[in-house]
């Protein structure tokens, strides 16, 4: 989990952000690719509470990624991170997989 002390309070204040901003989001998943392009291009996806894919314009996805991103430049941005909108917690999105599955 990423977060603690003042990164987590940043990552709080960018989750009520982004979920002004999204309505009904409850996790923005970022990465630098974006999954039909070669190159690097921020990106975003939104997931409501039930786990379900969120419809985004251009612009709520680069604005979100960008946020993101630039509030935790010391991350490995080549892999997805999860944006927890109600607790404010940024996490590898492979922690969210395992979760789901009860695995690790």
């Amino acid at each position: 989990m990423i977060g603690d002390g003042a990164s987590g309070a940043c990552h709080a204040r960018l989750a009520e952000l982004l979920a002004d901003m999204i309505p009904g989001a409850c996790v923005i998943r970022v990465s630098q690719r974006e999954p039909d392009r070669c190159w690097p291009s921020p990106f975003a996806r939104a997931y409501d509470e039930r786990g379900r894919l969120l419809i985004l314009n251009r612009a709520q996805r680069l604005t979100a990624a960008r946020w993101v991103i630039r509030a935790s430049p010391e991350l490995d941005w080549d892999e997805p991170h999860d944006l927890d909108l109600v607790s404010g917690t940024l996490r590898p999105a492979a922690v969210g997989y395992a979760a789901v599955d009860g695995g690790c």
